[in-house]
This record gives structure tokens, sequence and C-alpha cells, in this order.
């Protein structure tokens, strides 16, 4: 496995949002002081893998992400929109008691990993097909042996991991969501073809 490409998918750390268990999408939230921690705990493990480029969504909350990993090793991240999480229409910015009051049986199916259900949303197919797509330039990028890190969201990673192995996007149910400054490692042994999954879900305690 030494000439294989290796991807690093890694969720952005915490925000008050999370906290609060608000429902975030596309808007704009920073990372709370415990988001930080993360961010800083996370970061030197990543260098320690000695990462040959750094990716990141344009959000707030990956880019401060992003600028940990990128200190501690030195790369310039560059930010993509297609790395951002699912749209999510009307329902961005809600309390999950708030949706739940609001539409009970699309929050049930939303709670379950299905974003499908969100009216005016990006699908499945759609964010799994954007987030494949800049993964697979960027893992392009790097040399055989060379690791390649994107910083992302917990629902646009969990659902394009699937979709990077080869498998629907369907088999994300299979998959737990990312905790923040998760990760999942991907190895890829030729271009084109399906990824392996060598981690999922890593993270270093703080």
């Amino acid at each position: 496995m030494s000439a294989a490409r290796r991807l690093l998918l890694l969720r952005h750390g915490q925000t008050a949002w999370n906290a609060a268990r608000r429902v975030q999408g596309q808007l704009d939230s920073e990372l709370d002081e415990t988001g930080h921690r993360q961010a800083a705990a996370v970061a030197p493990v990543i260098a320690e893998l000695r990462p040959a480029a750094l990716w990141s969504s344009d959000s707030a909350r990956a880019r401060q992400t992003a600028a940990y990993v990128a200190k501690e090793t030195g790369l310039d991240p560059t930010y993509d929109p297609r790395l951002r999480e699912y749209y999510l229409g009307a329902r961005q910015g809600l309390t999950h008691t708030e949706y739940a009051e609001l539409a009970p049986e699309e929050f049930a199916t939303f709670r379950t990993g299905d974003f499908d259900v969100v009216p005016g949303g990006e699908s499945a197919a759609e964010v799994s097909g954007r987030m494949v797509e800049v993964l697979g330039e960027l893992v392009g990028s790097v040399g055989p042996g060379e690791l390649a890190v994107a910083v992302s969201h917990g629902a646009a990673i969990r659902d394009s991991v699937p979709v990077l192995l080869g498998w629907p996007v369907t088999q994300r149910a299979a998959l737990h969501g990312l905790v923040n400054c998760g990760w999942a490692l991907l190895d890829q042994v030729g271009p084109g073809e399906p990824c392996r999954l060598v981690a999922y879900n890593r993270r270093p305690p703080l």
C-alpha cells in the first residue's frame, strides 16, 4: 500500500450551534471554545502524517479548523465551496426541538441521516456528487504514497465515503456521523479506482 494515494477527511471542530443542536447546513457559524481546543489537538496528529495538500470548505467553521492544520503542517489551504455541508433550505437555523415541532415526521426521517426529505434542500446524490468530484481532484493532486487532507462537514463526509468506496450513497446508513474533529482515512491504489477504508471516526483525546 506504500504507492497508494491517501485521503484524510476531517470534520470541523464544534460550534455553538452544534452544542445547541441547531441545524447549520450552509449557514456560517464559528468554532466555540471547545471547537478551538479540538482543532488544536487534532492538527499535530495530522501533521505527523506529513500531508502534501490541504483543502477546505469555505465555511467559517471549516476554515478555522483548517487554519490549525495549516499552522502545524506549513501547508496553505485551498478553499472550495464543493466541500460545504448540505444546503438544508428553510430548516437551516432551527433547533432540533423547533424542527420536531414544525414537521415531526420529516424530522424523524432527518434524524436517521436521510436529508432528502428536507424541502428545498440538496439531495444525497447532489452532495455526494460534488464531494466526490472535488475529492477526486484533491487526491489526484498528490503523488503515490502521499496524503491529501480535506476539511469538511459531518453529513457531507459521511455521505461521500460510501461513494468513494464504490458503493451506493444509501450505504451511509451503515456509518455513524463523524464527531467534531473526527476523521476518515482512505487509500486509493490507482487513479479513478474505488478507495479502501482505513479508519473512520478517529479523534485524538483532548
